[in-house]
């Protein structure tokens, strides 16, 4: 997940914790990348005294570390960040069905965990296999054996994904990634019902989840309903962690022929596409948009 550091409301720096849930804060530049200067010291000082580490993960809230002049010194380990549910209309991020699940089964689920950690994702699987097997209603053992099929077999996970909604309706997470597995199909009727579905348990969503409803609505030609969606991504993901979302905002815009906000939206996805095949596009897509642009003034 991704650990931010908040100086006076501004987030400076960004990293990201391993499956342990450990994280190093290192030195970086405005672009986010590392650099070392000859000063390392005092900049950190200067830097990040007094700030805040939090950790981000949708539907949870977390509590906040401040970096002090002793960590920047001597003591580098800030401490536990710890996550607390949000509270939802209707939806859970995780599964009700955990608490009720027999001793057994739970003890399979945990070692499916320990094996994953220890990258034996086909231990994994079978581990999970057996909780489900002792528990059919385990919803969030379901959700997790998803998770391992995608690569895999497809159809396997949007069995599972299925089963973790029987077993727990309101569990949000296999609508969203069962709309992003039905984007991914291209299948859009499908996406934008699953995303419907997650977005009625969870009405702030998620940055994947609105682009995935952003991208099957423009596909089934609701562009007004698509352009909300999309702009509702790039609202809460500042750090562009879902890429296209921008450049798919500035194509919706296009077909509404407002060519300057397209042309805008595009330009500010070159400060942060890595150059490649992506930013060329953007490029390309920038110059076809030019002469519209002039032509509707």
């Amino acid at each position: 997940m991704l650990v931010s550091v908040d100086c006076k409301g501004d987030v400076v720096n960004m990293t990201q914790a391993d499956l342990r849930g450990q994280f190093v804060i290192r030195f970086v530049d405005i672009n986010g990348v590392e650099r070392i200067p000859a000063d390392a010291q005092r900049q950190m000082e200067t830097k990040y005294e007094g700030c805040q580490v939090r950790a981000a993960l949708a539907g949870f809230r977390s509590s906040a570390v401040t970096i002090t002049v002793r960590n920047l010194r001597d003591e580098p380990d800030l401490g536990t960040i710890t996550l607390f549910p949000e509270e939802r209309s209707s939806g859970t991020e995780l599964s009700s069905t955990t608490k009720t699940a027999p001793a057994n089964a739970m003890k399979a689920f945990e070692k499916a965990r320990a094996e994953w950690l220890n990258q034996d994702a086909s231990g994994a699987m079978g581990s999970l296999k057996k909780a489900v097997a002792i528990y059919p209603e385990f919803a969030g053992a379901w959700f997790q054996l998803g998770k391992l099929q995608e690569a895999t077999d497809p159809q396997a996970a949007r069995d599972s994904f299925s089963k973790a909604l029987a077993a727990d309706p309101k569990f949000v997470l296999p609508y969203e990634q069962l709309a992003w597995m039905a984007a991914q199909a291209q299948d859009w009727d499908e996406a934008e019902k699953d995303a419907n579905q997650a977005l009625q348990l969870d009405p702030a969503g998620t940055p994947q989840l609105w682009y995935d409803d952003a991208w099957a609505k423009f596909q089934l030609g609701k562009i007004n309903e698509a352009a909300v969606s999309a702009a509702k991504s790039l609202a809460i993901d500042p750090r562009h962690t879902v890429l296209g979302t921008e450049q798919l905002l500035a194509v919706i815009l296009a077909r509404k022929a407002d060519y300057a906000g397209a042309i805008q939206h595009l330009r500010n996805c070159l400060t942060y596409f890595p150059a490649g095949r992506d930013a060329d596009l953007v490029k390309q897509q920038i110059a076809q948009l030019a002469p519209k642009m002039k032509a509707s003034k």
